[in-house]
C-alpha cells in the first residue's frame, strides 16, 4: 500500500495558547500534548497563577473562546499582563473532532489559533465599554418602569378604570395627576375628570365615563406600590444620565482633551420630538462634538438612537474600513451559504446588537410614516418580502448613512428620488428592450402590440 501523503501547514503563531473558558474553570492548552493542559480556577489569584503558568512557557499570544461573559475578567488581566489576546467567535472554534471535552476544546482552540486560522472579534475600547455598561444599565431601568406601568395599567383595568382607554398616555401630566389623586382617597369621576390638562382630546364626560369603576384595596395597594417603584427608577435614570453626561464631556473626538459645551459650535435647529426616557442632557451637542458630524440631521434618528451609537460605537467605528463592514458587524446583511455556485440560504445572522436594534426600531417608525425620504425605498422592500426584511433592508441604509457621515465628516444629505425614479425607469425600460429582442417580432407584430397597448 502507499504511504498516505501528509500536507504540513506553516505555524503562524510559534509561541501561541488557547484557553477554553468556563463559568467555574478555565482549561489552558500551550501545546499539543494533552499532558500539559492545565485547569486553573476563575479566581483572581487563579489569573496570576495562570499568567506565570503561561510565561514559563513563552507564551505571547492568547485565543480564548467567548462563552457568555465569564471571559472579560481573564481577558482584562491578561492584557494587563502584557500577552496578545484574541476573541473568537464560538462558530469558529466548534468543528473540533471527536467526543467534546474541555480539554480537546482548549487545545483545538489552541492548534487553530498557531496556524493561524482563527480571526479577532471586534473590542471596543475601555472607554467605550464603561459608556455602554452606563448605557445597557439604563436600558434596564427603562425596561423596568414599562413593567411598572403596564402593572399600574392592569390595576386600574380590573377596578374597571379604564385611565388607558381615555388618555394617549397614562403617566403623563394628566395621568400621573388623576392617580395620585385616586390614590388620596378621592372617588368622584367628575372631580377627577377635571384635573386632565385642557390638551387631552377627549371630553370631561368621557374621561369621568372611564373613571366609574369597583374600587379594590388590594388592586389600589398593587397601584401605590408600584407608582413608587416607577418613581425610584425614573430617578436612577436621571442619576445614570449625569454618569453618562459627565463621561462624555471628558473627550472629544479622537483625543483626551477637556471638553467644554461653552466652545462648540452652534447647531442648525432641527425638530426632533422627544421621548417619555430620552436624555436629559444635550445628545446632540455631545454627538457632534465626538463624533464631528450632526446625526439629527437624518429623518427618523431618535435621541436614544444617537446614545446608543455614542456609547456602544462613538469613534471606535474608524476601525471599519467601509460602510460593508460595519453593516455585517451590526449583523444587517444576508449571510450568504454557497454551495454549487448557488446560494441555499441567505438568512441574516442570528445574535442581539445594541445598535442594530435602535436602528431597526427606527427603521419600522419610518415604515409607518408617509414623508420620510425611505418610505419608498421601505415599501418596495416591504411589497416584495414582507415587512420584515424591510426592516432590516431600511435599517442597514441608516447603518451606512451613518458610517458616511462619520468616517467623511459629513453633513446628510437626503435622497433625490426624482432621479432614482428615473433611473429605475431606465432600468426598466431597457428590460423590456432586451426581451422584445429576443422575440424577434415582425413590423405586423409590433405594430399590432402597440396598438393593443394604447
Amino acid at each position: 500500500m502507499k504511504k498516505e501523503s501528509q500536507i504540513a501547514m506553516e505555524i503562524v503563531h510559534a509561541h501561541a495558547a488557547g484557553i477554553d473558558v468556563g463559568s467555574k474553570s478555565h482549561w489552558v492548552s500551550v501545546n499539543q500534548i494533552p499532558q500539559h493542559v492545565k485547569e486553573f480556577g476563575v479566581y483572581t489569584k487563579d489569573h496570576l497563577e495562570m499568567i506565570e503558568y503561561l510565561r514559563a512557557y513563552q507564551i505571547t499570544t492568547v485565543a480564548m473562546e467567548s462563552t457568555g461573559s465569564y471571559w472579560q475578567t481573564l481577558f482584562n488581566a491578561l492584557q494587563s499582563a502584557g500577552f496578545e489576546v484574541i476573541l473568537v467567535k464560538g462558530t469558529s472554534t466548534k468543528n473540533v473532532s471527536g467526543k467534546k471535552t474541555d480539554m480537546l476544546d482548549c487545545m483545538w482552540i489552541q492548534k487553530l489559533h498557531s496556524l493561524g486560522l482563527l480571526s479577532a472579534s471586534f473590542i471596543l475600547s475601555d472607554y467605550l465599554q464603561n459608556l455602554r455598561t452606563y448605557f445597557d444599565h439604563r436600558e434596564y431601568l427603562v425596561d423596568q418602569t414599562t413593567r411598572y406601568i403596564n402593572k399600574m395599567q392592569k390595576a386600574l383595568r380590573l377596578m374597571n378604570i379604564r385611565l388607558d382607554v381615555a388618555l394617549k398616555d397614562t403617566m403623563g401630566k394628566s395621568g400621573r395627576a388623576i392617580i395620585e389623586a385616586i390614590l388620596k382617597g378621592e372617588r368622584d369621576p367628575h372631580y377627577l375628570a377635571s384635573i386632565a390638562d385642557w390638551r387631552v382630546k377627549k371630553s370631561k364626560t368621557e374621561i369621568a365615563d372611564s373613571l366609574q369603576g369597583q374600587w379594590r384595596s388590594d388592586l389600589l395597594f398593587q397601584l401605590q406600590s408600584c407608582l413608587r417603584f416607577y418613581d425610584l427608577y425614573v430617578a436612577e435614570i436621571k442619576i445614570c444620565d449625569q454618569q453618562i453626561e459627565g463621561l462624555l464631556s471628558q473627550y472629544t473626538a479622537k483625543n483626551d482633551e477637556p471638553f467644554e459645551l461653552s466652545n462648540q459650535p452652534e447647531l442648525n435647529p432641527v425638530k426632533k420630538q422627544k421621548g417619555k426616557f430620552s436624555p436629559g442632557f444635550n445628545v446632540r451637542q455631545l454627538a457632534f462634538t465626538h463624533l464631528k458630524t450632526d446625526l439629527f440631521q437624518i429623518p427618523g434618528v431618535s435621541h436614544n438612537t444617537v446614545l446608543a451609537i455614542l456609547c456602544n460605537m462613538g469613534t471606535d467605528i474608524y476601525r471599519f474600513h467601509s460602510a460593508k463592514q460595519f453593516a455585517s458587524w451590526l449583523r444587517l446583511v444576508p449571510n450568504n451559504k454557497i454551495s454549487g455556485g448557488k446560494i441555499i440560504s441567505s438568512r441574516t445572522p442570528l445574535g442581539k446588537n445594541t445598535i442594530s436594534t435602535c436602528l431597526r426600531q427606527a427603521a419600522n417608525s419610518i415604515g409607518n410614516q408617509k414623508d420620510h425620504p425611505l418610505t419608498p425605498f421601505f415599501k418596495r422592500i416591504a411589497y416584495r418580502k414582507g415587512r420584515g426584511a424591510a426592516i432590516t433592508a431600511t435599517a442597514r441604509k441608516l447603518a451606512v448613512i451613518i458610517w458616511s457621515m462619520i468616517i467623511k465628516s459629513q453633513s446628510y444629505h437626503g435622497y433625490d428620488y426624482d432621479r432614482i425614479t428615473q433611473k429605475r425607469k431606465n432600468a426598466q425600460l431597457k428590460n423590456i428592450r432586451n426581451r422584445l429582442t429576443k422575440l424577434n417580432l415582425t413590423d405586423d407584430e409590433m405594430k399590432n402590440l402597440f396598438r393593443i397597448t394604447s
